[in-house]
């Protein structure tokens, strides 16, 4: 395989809007339940979107959602950016598979399945199960102020195994994906994503991550943001070269995730502000692609209001979430599955009976 031997321009023609013609028909069927307009609120719009990515009118109910978690450590993480230790991830990691998380106490409530993608987690690869690990790259990803977070041939490794482990939960039959990450020095990275594509400083977008800082550590994120901003800026016609010069493993995962989705017709609802980015690099890949992603939620981070604005994203929910892991997105799943509920399941009139041929030749008569 040449070390770039992956166009992402491809994604382009491979990805349709949901289809249109149907979401008008759940518009018309919803008319018939005698309900007034926007009686129902978003969930009317909720039902027809899934109406119109399943194809189906009446929409089926949400059967088989999954929760997707991309891992990774950060070099960057190293600077002091964060309230966790750099390194320490696969401690979340291990929180999440033991049950012992929001987001896996979340999914336990709601029945969601829960699996984990280890991208470039610093820690031995023995130390989780398998599965988890076997997708991993590289042990921490670079540190994005001095140097690539990637070499071209791992982004374009993680990108692939992205795009492998959304074609693996759409054969499995998974029919929504709730989209989340785990990361120490994540929010970083989407920091500075987010302000290269937005055209922003990186103070704009600089929040206070997932441990929710002190300034001077803010002031650190700031500054590690600022210069690898400086450093994405000349790659930014070349979303692959872009996500390995400041995004890492994980993200550089998630996008390629995200696409794939788009490309299979699984919707996928996102989390917070480490998918929003990766959606806001997906779109800069295929504008047809975000039509299959939902905003699950709108957290604290400065950058998570920059990229849903920038992707026309009007999240479900404003509970300030910042744990990572998914935990957002799966408060809005039930919103998610109750929309798809009550537009399969409320009564509409039958349709009146086309008249018979004789009927209709005495109607032509009069």
């Amino acid at each position: 395989m040449s070390e770039r031997s992956l166009d992402l321009d491809d994604f382009s023609d491979l990805i349709e809007r949901p289809h249109g013609a149907l979401r008008r028909q759940a518009e018309e069927r919803r008319t018939r339940t005698g309900l007034p307009p926007q009686a129902l609120g978003r969930l009317d719009d909720l039902g027809e979107w899934l109406s119109s990515a399943q194809a189906q009118v009446p929409v089926r109910p949400v059967a088989d959602p999954r929760l997707v978690v991309f891992a990774g450590d950060h070099g960057v993480a190293g600077l002091g950016v964060s309230a966790r230790e750099a390194g320490t991830a696969h401690h979340l990691v291990r929180a999440l598979l033991d049950g012992a998380s929001p987001a896996a106490v979340l999914a336990r409530r709601f029945e969601v399945p829960v699996r984990v993608v280890d991208m470039a987690l610093d820690c031995d690869p023995a130390e989780l199960p398998a599965e988890v690990t076997r997708h991993r790259v590289r042990r921490s990803s670079g540190r994005l102020d001095t140097e690539d977070t990637l070499t071209l041939q791992e982004a374009e490794e993680a990108f692939r195994a992205g795009m492998a482990v959304a074609d693996e939960e759409a054969d499995a039959g998974c029919d929504l994906v709730v989209l989340g990450d785990l990361s120490v020095g994540g929010t970083t990275a989407a920091g500075a994503l987010v302000a290269a594509l937005c055209g922003t400083d990186a103070s704009v977008v600089t929040g206070r991550g997932g441990g929710r800082i002190d300034d001077l550590t803010w002031m650190r994120k700031c500054a590690a943001i600022r210069d690898g901003l400086r450093r994405a800026r000349p790659v930014l016609g070349d979303q692959l070269h872009l996500l390995a010069t400041v995004g890492g493993a994980d993200l550089t995962a998630m996008t390629g995730f995200l696409l794939q989705c788009a490309v299979r017709h699984t919707p996928v609802i996102l989390d917070g502000v480490v998918s929003a980015a990766c959606a806001l690099v997906g779109q800069r890949v295929a504008f047809r692609a975000p039509d299959w992603w939902l905003a699950g939620q709108l957290g604290g981070e400065p950058a998570h209001a920059k990229a849903l604005d920038r992707l026309a994203a009007d999240p479900l929910l404003e509970q300030g979430v910042a744990v990572g892991g998914g935990t957002g997105a799966l408060l809005a799943l039930p919103l998610v599955r109750a929309a798809a509920a009550l537009a399969a399941e409320l009564p509409v009139p039958e349709s009146e009976p086309a008249p018979s041929p004789t009927e209709q030749s005495t109607l032509d008569a009069t």
